[in-house]
């Protein structure tokens, strides 16, 4: 008999699912009765948060979805925090979980992960949450979390079934309806292309603000900065949409005050895909950021269209399609200038120079050595926890590619990110080396998935800054006149304790180069961790 968990997993696997992060426990072993068959792999977690994290890395490097099984009560508990961190950065992920059975969830008799109300909890940092109280509904419920997953903005999702339904019989249910394209936009929407092409054919001075939701996008970007002759400012998840050559491209943060002047004197800014939140706009919460003369933003989340900054010209649709829409009403822009010696070039070099110069020596040498790291391994992945250097790259690091730089340091804002979201991004992208920039501190949130690692073949390369303690926070409370309490840490021996989960693993000191390590442990088949020891 097909059993509602073995049904589930046919209809992931129609959706194009191929790999599942979990950790098996009493409640979900009925999930796991027809996974074997299906064609996906398994990926054993150590840690519920951890497996939610390599799903967020997963969906990250890939653009597909990071899916998970995780057990009633303590497992959804211990996800919520990944959950929250994709939800923050428009991250989609599949959460399905199990839930006490039909009578019982939520009862207050003690049953075993009985929670109050699950669904409540998971429904906090989701798109939604759903019960799936009858077989019938699963084909339903699926489709619509694929529909978030494709045609909205994107973020987790989570179902749960009850032990009885997962076990209820599912024979005579449907195959699963396909999973909704976008729509380009249409004549409805040609006043609106319209009006964004006539603002900027009156435009001298344009802008361009890149953030995460223009990452799909970087063909059209790229278009519509070259017919503009426009800068383009890229955000922390939008670095790579243009190439760090590209002569139009800004990859210094928007807190700047480098990027704040080119916005003032810019006479109208269109933002892709970018919330224009405090994490980019006003990361030193100084409240200096001030809302571009004239503003148009184009996103797919009809909410976020207005927040921050109310936009003179909104446009709610996905970036690329509304953007190609454009080319499409504007045919071949006019002559304007391009390359290297052109007015929109010449103001993003000016830019750069001066966000560089606003750089203290101590991120300039991260700078240095995150370059190193790109020169180096020119096709890997950068995957950052919260630390020193994850800071230094997010005010100027120059990304080769979309997809090649994210990290967990704003936004939620979640320690602990860096390794399993490294490993979750090479299973995802298994042909890439992914690179993990981690503190000693943060590693220590999740450092069990260095088995995971071993144990999946993951090509992660972690470097690790160990100054011995939370340094960041330390020095955050030296600034402020506090005595620093609770920031030094007793550490292990890194290296040692990377070999007995079977890394190759080395110790550096600060400023040594690392050229020849990286190379080296990109031809690894073990994962590798360096220890950089900061004196």
């Amino acid at each position: 008999m097909k059993t509602v968990g073995m049904y589930l997993v046919e209809l992931l696997a129609a959706y194009g699912v191929d790999t599942v992060f979990g950790i098996p426990g009493v409640h979900t072993i009925d999930l796991y009765r027809g996974l074997e068959k299906s064609g996906m792999r398994h990926i054993t977690a150590r840690h519920e948060q951890g497996l939610g994290f390599m799903a967020d890395g997963y969906a990250r490097a890939t653009g597909r979805p990071g899916v998970c099984f995780v057990i009633t009560g303590p497992g959804v508990t211990n996800i919520a925090t990944a959950m929250a961190q994709a939800s923050a950065d428009s991250i989609p992920m599949l959460v399905i979980s199990s839930v006490n059975a039909l009578g019982q969830m939520g009862s207050g008799n003690g049953h075993l992960h009985e929670l109050p109300d699950q669904r409540q909890l998971a429904g906090s940092v989701a798109a939604f949450s759903h019960t799936v109280t009858r077989a019938e509904e699963l084909p339903q419920v699926m489709a619509r979390a694929f529909a978030v997953f494709s045609g909205a903005r994107p973020r987790p999702v989570h179902i749960e079934l009850p032990l009885d339904v997962i076990n209820a019989p599912a024979g005579a249910l449907p195959s699963p309806p396909p999973a909704p394209r976008r729509v380009q936009v249409g004549p409805a929407a040609a006043h609106a292309v319209d009006a964004l092409r006539e603002a900027a054919q009156r435009a001298r001075a344009p802008l361009i603000l890149a953030g995460g939701g223009a990452l799909a996008a970087a063909d059209e970007v790229r278009w519509l900065a070259q017919a503009l002759d426009a800068p383009v400012v890229m955000t922390i998840n939008g670095r790579g949409i243009l190439a760090p050559t590209h002569p139009l491209g800004i990859s210094w943060s928007a807190s700047g005050a480098a990027v704040r002047t080119l916005m003032r004197d810019s006479d109208l800014v269109i933002a892709l895909g970018t919330e224009l939140g405090p994490t980019d706009y006003d990361l030193y919460a100084d409240g200096s950021f001030v809302a571009p003369r004239t503003l148009a933003r184009i996103d797919i989340d009809a909410q976020q269209l207005f927040r921050n900054a109310p936009p003179d010209l909104p446009l709610l649709g996905d970036v690329a399609e509304t953007i190609a829409a454009l080319r499409r009403a504007w045919g071949e822009p006019g002559a304007r200038a391009e390359g290297a010696g052109s007015p929109g070039a010449a103001r993003a070099a000016v830019c750069r120079e001066a966000a560089s110069r606003e750089a203290d020596a101590q991120t300039q040498r991260d700078l240095a050595l995150l370059d190193s790291v790109r020169e180096a391994l020119p096709q890997a992945c950068i995957v950052g926890d919260s630390t020193r250097m994850v800071y230094s790259g997010n005010i100027g690091y120059a990304a080769p590619r979309p997809r090649s730089w994210f990290n967990a340091s704003v936004g939620f804002g979640s320690l602990g990110y860096g390794l399993p979201a490294a490993i979750g991004a090479s299973l995802g992208d298994p042909a890439r080396p992914v690179v993990c920039l981690a503190g000693d501190g943060g590693l220590q949130y999740t450092l069990g998935e260095l088995g995971t690692a071993r144990q999946h073949g993951a090509r992660v390369i972690v470097l690790l800054l160990n100054n011995r303690g939370y340094g960041e926070i330390k020095n955050a409370m030296l600034q402020r006149g506090v005595e620093p309490i609770g920031v030094d840490l007793h550490t292990p021996d890194f290296v040692a304790l990377a070999s007995a989960y079977g890394w190759q693993a080395q110790r550096v000191a600060e400023g040594e180069s690392l050229a020849d390590a990286l190379r080296h442990a990109s031809r690894q088949d073990a994962p590798t961790l360096i220890e950089i020891c900061v004196a």
